[in-house]
């Protein structure tokens, strides 16, 4: 990708960048991939705000994503690159033998025309093919990466994401992820080859309010600036300060640089090593 920054013509385009969207080769998205986004303004089922600043923003579609890769041995034909409003990263169209449609993540180097196939065996370690990690070489890049066997891809999934296999031992397989972090998966959790593309979307630079209500994101009022009742560094005079010993949440909780991972949870044997700060 590419990003177009623009002269400052009016004071909305000053500081303002986009992505020039030269690999998306489509712009319409799949009709039988596609669920309505139904708004929620930060809402749960109780009705009560659990998610400040979140409502209106243009109309999306939920692009139905391929985590799982589960049509083994199969070729799938790439039909087009797409844009997807609900992640960073591109998402390609690959088509079956049987034409079945079903959309992917996007790796760097996936192309319209290309062949990627997911299985369980040996395959052509290239950008797109799925593979459990056994038989992934070392020092290979991937994204995509199950927790479980069969529950589908949930680490490294964003755009420019991408970790790196590291070894096997016993039944276990080492991988660095983005953050640093040395982690334990078993060596039959399928993962994807390659760096997933769109990898420059971090520096694009929103530069107007407008455009970040266009997200469905609305602006973000002080804690100091509201009463008590609404937030703990609410009321005083004038510009008081928060008064307290250490930054709250809205509901009192710690806030700013405090560890929000719970103590002592089963997962903590498989981590080898913790993430940078």
């Amino acid at each position: 990708m590419s990003i177009q920054v623009y002269n400052p013509t009016t004071p909305g385009r000053r500081k303002t960048s986009v992505n020039k969207m030269e690999d998306i080769t489509r712009k319409e998205p799949d009709k039988g991939l596609i669920l309505i986004k139904k708004a929620t303004g930060g809402r749960n089922n109780q009705g009560k705000i659990t998610v400040f600043h979140r409502g209106g923003g243009a109309k999306r579609f939920i692009r139905i994503v391929d985590f799982k890769r589960e049509k083994y041995d199969m070729p799938a034909r790439v039909l087009s690159i797409e844009y997807d409003p609900n992640r960073s990263a591109n998402i390609a169209l690959a088509e079956y033998e049987d034409k079945e449609r079903r959309y992917i993540l996007a790796p760097i180097g996936l192309k319209t025309g290309d062949t990627v196939i997911s299985s369980r065996g040996k395959i052509s370690v290239k950008p797109g093919n799925r593979m459990i990690l056994e038989n992934i070489p070392v020092g290979e890049i991937i994204h995509d990466i199950e927790l479980n066997r069969g529950a589908g891809g949930k680490l490294v999934r964003g755009a420019g994401m991408g970790a790196t296999f590291l070894a096997i031992e016993g039944d276990r397989a080492q991988v660095r992820l983005p953050s640093g972090e040395i982690r334990m998966f078993g060596k039959d959790c399928s993962a994807t080859i390659g760096m997933i593309g769109n990898t420059e979307h971090g520096l694009i630079r929103v530069g107007k309010a407008g455009r970040k209500r266009h997200m469905g994101i609305k602006p973000t009022v002080r804690g100091k600036a509201k009463n008590p009742v609404d937030h703990p560094h609410g009321g005083g005079e004038g510009h008081n300060p928060i008064g307290l010993k250490r930054p709250k949440t809205p509901w009192g909780k710690p806030a700013l640089g405090v560890k929000t991972r719970r103590k002592n949870r089963f997962s903590d044997r498989f981590i080898l090593q913790r993430r940078k700060k």
